[in-house]
């Protein structure tokens, strides 16, 4: 014969058991949600960390930028800005020395430098190397009209 205690001590031991496998399920299922937020706030941090510093070199770029091209109207400017045109690459402005009194005498490449980066890149100092080495020189360009 069955015995109703046997089968009531084998019931709560069967709920018990479920009780523990759901609870272990959930600590598990618990865990990797708490990594996987902790990895979306590091990413989210690093990904914030790294727009604030594009944004900052954006800005001294731009900043650089402007300062390049209101230089001649800056009142320390040491040519006349009416002789200066801008270029932009490779080198900030050509400065046609007398034009605006229609005497030329001196062309000048001109690298306007400003912020913390005033070093020459790898270009600008071909260039300079190349003008002080007198390879300078004129050339005309006859477009034919057909």
């Amino acid at each position: 014969m069955e015995n109703p205690e046997i089968k009531t001590i084998i019931l709560l031991c069967v709920v018990v058991l479920f009780c523990l496998f759901f609870l272990l399920i959930g600590r598990r299922m618990g865990l990797s949600q708490g990594r996987r937020q902790e990895r979306a706030d590091w990413e989210g941090h690093k990904l914030q960390d790294i727009v604030k510093a594009r944004l900052k070199a954006s800005r001294a770029v731009l900043g650089g930028l402007v300062s390049e091209q209101i230089a001649p109207l800056l009142p320390d400017f040491p040519f006349d800005p009416g002789d200066c045109r801008f270029v932009g690459k490779p080198v900030d402005f050509i400065v046609f020395r007398g034009m605006n009194e229609k005497n030329i005498t001196e062309v000048i490449f001109l690298e306007v430098k400003s912020g913390v980066g005033k070093n020459l890149n790898e270009q600008e100092k071909r260039l300079r190397d190349t003008v002080q080495a007198g390879r300078v020189r004129w050339a005309e360009y006859d477009v034919q009209q057909g």
